[in-house]
């Protein structure tokens, strides 16, 4: 069985692996591009001390490690912009990327280093999520939070440079760290949970190396990490779910799930169904009389607002996000201001929303994956139809120029059109980059 702490070390991930990151980072940077100037981003760069060797992307800001973490992790998730991972169920990259940026910067590491450091957290974050989910999730943890701080510390730790035993120490400072709850979906404290993890990964890390040690038993032992954040499985039986590391990749095998709709990934099956039945069938706002969605048993605990009262809420909202598909026929980073919440189109087809669980659904499908849509009209037509995924899942993956097209309208939002595509044409060739600064002083 190959531990979590010489997977850090030694792992070799392969070319594939390595592209899929690439193209991970690229959606991220973008992201946090937009997110850099929202409320929630803005707390934390308000708190931080503004003084450091890396960037606070998308500012004139600059920060040490741990801080950049905070400030670009969060930014990075202030949208819901960010990927989502089906075995995990959190969102890896936000976390990911804003540690491994800023330990790479601290370390002077080179992109493909940075690379390789994300696949590592990534692949540990995705051993926990089939050893905890859906249980962990389903109680009321945040996965991005809870397991991507595991993640962060993991790609810290790797660029970092720690031998296996600090590496081992740095996750296990990382499992008290970790926290992030559900309830606060809809909420600025929602991408701090990203935030959060970055910085509390990237924070673990540099604690082991300057000497901290920890009970190298936590994750497993009778009160650790996943018995205390209520583990799927008996944590005695991890090694089980970690015996494959780097024989099997996870990057590969579930792959990531990029997001072209900036609300909570459970609304994105029944969104594509929505928009592709208007497209189809030409109807209009005044001419439906209800619709009905049908989706898993985990989606009511993450879409918990049914009359959202602002565009964080709304984000979270199956009945919001399906009216303003119908009244506007598209949904993007706009729908979610918080004039779109009080519009009276959208506030009256909101009315004629439910969502509801469909005991039908497989069962054996990955949560938030599938949506059973029915669309009944005032003339008596009833069109109906069943998601399995969305565009932008590993299924139907998003193209070459729709991640560039993406990326350039994040960008800017926080850069100017020339230097946004200086951004762009820098981040696709990271992996070639001798030094990660040099690609951070672009953005």
């Amino acid at each position: 069985m190959t531990t979590f702490q010489d997977f850090i070390t030694q792992a070799t991930p392969p070319a594939a692996a390595r592209a899929a990151a690439a193209r991970a980072v690229l959606d991220t940077i973008g992201v946090t591009l937009a997110g850099a100037a929202e409320p929630a981003a803005r707390c934390v760069q308000q708190v931080i001390a503004q003084d450091g060797p890396c960037r606070v992307l998308g500012t004139a800001f600059r920060a040490g490690a741990a801080d950049a973490a905070l400030a670009n992790g969060t930014a990075a998730h202030a949208h819901d912009y960010d990927d989502m991972c089906f075995v995990s169920l959190a969102h890896p990259s936000a976390p990911l990327v804003a540690s491994a940026l800023a330990a790479a910067e601290r370390a002077g590491a080179s992109g493909r280093a940075l690379l390789d450091a994300y696949i590592v957290g990534f692949e540990i974050e995705g051993r926990l999520g089939r050893a905890m989910n859906p249980r962990h999730y389903r109680k009321g943890w945040h996965c991005t939070s809870t397991i991507g701080t595991i993640g962060a510390a993991a790609a810290a730790s790797r660029l970092l440079d720690l031998d296996p035993v600090a590496a081992g120490h740095a996750l296990c400072i990382a499992a008290s760290e970790a926290s992030g709850l559900k309830d606060n979906f809809g909420s600025m404290v929602k991408p701090l949970h990203a935030g959060l993890a970055a910085r509390n990964g990237m924070l673990a890390a540099l604690l082991a190396r300057a000497g901290m040690t920890a009970n190298p038993g936590v994750i497993q032992g009778p009160q650790g990490f996943l018995a205390a954040t209520d583990s799927e499985h008996d944590p005695k039986d991890l090694g089980a779910f970690t015996e494959d590391l780097g024989a099997r990749w996870e990057i590969l095998d579930t792959g990531i799930t990029v997001k072209l709709y900036p609300s909570c990934a459970a609304t994105h099956p029944a969104l594509d169904t929505l928009l592709d039945l208007k497209r189809r069938d030409g109807f209009s706002a005044d001419d439906v009389d209800a619709i009905e969605i049908g989706v898993d048993p985990v989606t009511p605990t993450v879409l918990i607002h049914d009359r959202p009262a602002d565009g964080l809420q709304a984000k979270f909202s199956m009945p919001f996000c399906a009216a303003a598909a119908i009244v506007r026929g598209r949904v993007g980073i706009e729908t979610f201001d918080d004039a779109q919440v009080r519009d009276r189109e959208i506030v009256s087809v909101l009315q004629r929303v439910r969502m509801s669980v469909d005991p039908a659904l497989d069962g054996s499908a990955p949560p938030l994956t599938q949506a059973r849509v029915t669309v009944r009209l005032r003339d008596g037509r009833v069109l109906e139809a069943c998601a399995n995924g969305a565009r932008g899942y590993p299924e139907r993956p998003a193209t070459d120029e729709e991640l560039a097209a993406k990326f350039m309208s994040c960008a800017v939002r926080a850069l100017p059109l020339s230097r946004a595509e200086q951004a762009l044409a820098a981040v696709r060739a990271i992996e070639s980059i001798p030094d990660v600064r040099t690609l951070t002083e672009v953005i």
